[in-house]
């Protein structure tokens, strides 16, 4: 068995039948069946594998591709999960958290996850900014070119630092308005970049990922120009169901 197994996700039965997908390092992947749960999993070459690119991508493939052959409901591993053998999943996961899993799977069935994430470019809203608040354009342009107390630097940064914020967390407002009432859940996650400034993963009726859609379009033509919005509209329910090994 060399390295053991690696381990992808969890379907409910029947689970996927049939499928031709290759895995990490090429090798094919099979599916197992423990109880009511089927594990997608391919044999380990590596003892351990790096969060490279290429191996995230990997791992989230097959998982992608068996969704797109029809087997929808699924929770999704942690990335890097290998075991030695099918009694340590039983033992460590399926006996202390089945009746946990199969509650997943139940909020799970027929629905779907998609992601929005939202950028930026912070020197030209700050430059908007300025046109737009007379006052604070004033209080900047007061001291331009004027020795500073560092209180006075202070207060001026605070005062744009605060203008920004609340710009920010205005434009963050329209897309909570107008995504958050079409999801089941919503969660919101940790900004990745300087210039991103809303990240939400939302989990949705199947069939409703076309309206969802259409409302991303919307939003991204109210602020055409002014923001980039990435939009991902197929995913494995990670933030929603995510299931990770237990020490």
């Amino acid at each position: 068995m060399g390295y053991g197994l690696y381990l992808y996700g969890i379907f409910p039965l029947p689970g996927p039948q049939d499928l031709d997908l290759e895995g990490l390092d090429k090798q094919p992947v099979g599916a197992h069946t423990i109880d009511e749960f089927v594990f997608l999993y391919s044999e380990a070459q590596q003892e351990r594998y790096l969060a490279s690119r290429k191996n995230l991508l990997g791992h989230e493939r097959v998982l992608e591709q068996a969704m797109e052959q029809g087997y929808r409901t699924l929770l999704p591993l942690q990335f890097g999960l290998i075991i030695e053998n099918w009694n340590s999943v039983e033992q460590q996961l399926i006996t202390p958290q089945g009746n946990a899993l199969k509650q997943l799977f139940v909020k799970l069935d027929g629905k779907r996850e998609v992601g929005v994430k939202v950028f930026w470019d912070q020197s030209a809203e700050l430059e908007t900014l300025m046109q737009e608040d007379e006052e604070l354009r004033i209080k900047r342009d007061r001291h331009e070119g004027k020795p500073l107390s560092m209180d006075q630097v202070v207060q001026i940064g605070q005062a744009i630092e605060q203008a920004v914020t609340t710009r920010k967390e205005s434009i963050i407002k329209v897309f909570q308005t107008n995504l958050n009432a079409l999801a089941v859940e919503v969660a919101e996650n940790d900004v990745l970049t300087d210039t991103m400034i809303y990240n939400a993963a939302y989990l949705i009726p199947w069939d409703a990922e076309a309206e969802f859609g259409e409302q991303v379009e919307q939003l991204d033509l109210q602020f055409e120009g002014r923001l980039k919005i990435r939009y991902n509209n197929f995913t494995a329910p990670y933030n929603f169901a995510q299931v990770k090994d237990r020490e």
